[in-house]
């Protein structure tokens, strides 16, 4: 299978599993709201972005993993292949049970630092341990699996195997819910969806990659770029999980609910985004072990025009109807204010900056430029962490969302430097327009769409209509504004998709 079709594929399942895990993302939180209250969603949500710090002790496994797979994989080493998922394999059973000790820390600990009304402290004991199994599962079982289907250009396989397991796990825990069933006994139950998403993946890789041995001696050294690839994990970790944890720390679990019904729908955005990048980096990594650099630079330069193309659309959308979404889908929990329009703009704006820097992210990660980038990784991680704290005790949630928009602002600088001194070796001139463009489209349709498309959304239904109608509109204008200025590169775009269809 060629590259350009392995990019469709990719690119068509993790469209569909983003979708299925938006539409999931929408109906669960609403039913553990209207079921189980604000409190008990945001103390979830905490205790999961707590959970996710210690992903931490993965460090950069996946992504030296993969990294390290890039060329025995193009060249067919199957030897070199085993050896490297051998050694990929031990360090994260080392890694599964070191995250296993930290869950139980937490569980131990954090029944006293946070304060709950409606669980004991017994309860929040044993549901924190069972909201970390299920990433333990990650370290035993799905890791090894993941890293060579990702290195192979096949995330299509894991799209699809979390498809199911995001669907059984919907259904579980939706008429669990509606059940009213405890929210301990819920998650422990929910916990057996995981496990077929597993059994999935074990089944393709014995069938379809019949050279895979565990019994060869495993190549530690093809983990070296692990330690270097630390830093970036941290940044990665740090801003997703950084929020959460504040808000936890300088406000409540009410609040923390609020944050987490913001960031459901900046989730499933990304999500949106990340179907036109997921994979891409593996392409681009086998381009550059080959040194083409003509097709890279080619290659490259597409997928950028098209990656923010679909950033001015994309968030554009987002921006005009998030609010009225969070209105319409809070509707009948008054247990907190939901609704604000400032969070709203710092969230859209945070996820705007976020995905500006994608396409250069991308390129350290196919490039291995784990070392190269750490001193800036810990720049960003600063100043999300100092700035969050500072601008959290004076501002809350507005505060620590401020900070996250300051920390990718600094990142999308530095790597609009970075890359093409290091990587692409290109002007950086079509970067900033490309980047102008979207933010000025954005800009746009936020002001001239709702003086065209007056009415209010009063249900999820008409919601649903009146982002069509919008997304409509964006569409539109923004394909009209590319083909009467930058007519040569949105044309190149329709015939390398035209050429990927037919291929």
């Amino acid at each position: 299978m060629g590259r350009s079709k392995k990019f469709m594929l990719n690119s068509v399942t993790t469209a569909l599993l983003q979708v299925v895990t938006m539409i999931a993302g929408f109906i669960t939180p609403r039913f553990m709201l209207t079921a189980y209250g604000s409190e008990i969603n945001g103390l979830i949500s905490s205790i999961l972005q707590f959970i996710s710090y210690f992903n931490l002790v993965e460090a950069g496994l996946s992504s030296a993993a993969v990294y390290s797979l890039y060329k025995p994989i193009a060249e067919k080493d199957y030897n070199r292949i085993n050896r490297i998922v051998v050694a990929a394999k031990h360090f994260y059973v080392k890694s599964g049970f070191i995250f296993v000790g930290l869950v139980v820390i937490l569980a131990i600990c954090y029944p006293f630092i946070t304060d709950s009304t409606v669980l004991d402290q017994t309860s929040i004991f044993v549901l924190v341990l069972v909201l970390g199994v299920n990433g333990s599962l990650e370290f035993f079982t799905l890791a090894k699996y993941r890293a060579l289907l990702t290195a192979d250009q096949r995330t299509y396989v894991i799209s699809l195997a979390s498809i199911v397991y995001t669907v059984l796990n919907t259904i579980i825990v939706v008429a669990l819910s509606i059940m009213h069933i405890n929210i301990v006994l819920l998650r422990i139950i929910a916990l057996l969806s995981i496990f077929v998403r597993t059994l999935i993946l074990y089944v393709y890789v014995k069938t379809n990659y019949h050279f895979i041995c565990y019994d060869v001696e495993p190549d530690y050294g093809a983990m070296d770029k692990r330690w270097s690839a630390l830093y970036l994990q941290i940044v990665q970790t740090v801003q997703n999980a950084s929020p959460a944890v504040m808000t936890t720390i300088f406000s409540s679990l009410k609040m923390v609910s609020v944050y987490s019904v913001y960031n459901m729908v900046m989730a499933g955005i990304n999500g949106v985004m990340s179907v036109f990048s997921t994979g891409v980096s593996a392409g681009f990594g086998e381009l550059i072990v080959k040194k083409d650099k003509t097709a890279f630079q080619k290659a490259y330069s597409d997928f950028e025009y098209l990656y923010y193309f679909m950033v001015s659309v994309i968030y554009s959308i987002t921006l005009v109807t998030i609010l009225p979404f969070v209105g319409v889908y809070t509707s009948g929990v008054d247990d907190i204010q939901y609704t604000n329009l400032t969070l709203a703009i710092l969230f859209v704006a945070n996820g705007i900056l976020y995905n500006l820097k994608t396409p250069q992210g991308m390129l350290v990660i196919a490039a291995g430029l784990y070392k190269e980038t750490r001193v800036q990784s810990t720049v960003q991680a600063a100043i999300l962490l100092i700035g969050g704290i500072c601008f959290g005790i004076k501002w809350g949630l507005a505060g620590i969302m401020l900070a996250s928009c300051l920390s990718n602002l600094y990142r999308c600088i530095d790597l609009y430097f970075f890359i093409p001194k290091m990587v692409t070796h290109m002007t950086r001139k079509s970067t900033l327009l490309n980047i102008c463009t979207a933010i000025l489209m954005i800009i746009v349709i936020y002001v001239t769409a709702p003086m065209l498309i007056k009415f209010t959304p009063t249900s999820l239904i008409t919601w649903f209509f009146y982002a069509i109608c919008v997304g409509t509109y964006s569409l539109v204008f923004i394909c009209i504004f590319h083909i009467i200025f930058a007519r040569d590169n949105f044309r190149t775009i329709l015939i390398r998709l035209r050429n990927m269809k037919g291929k």
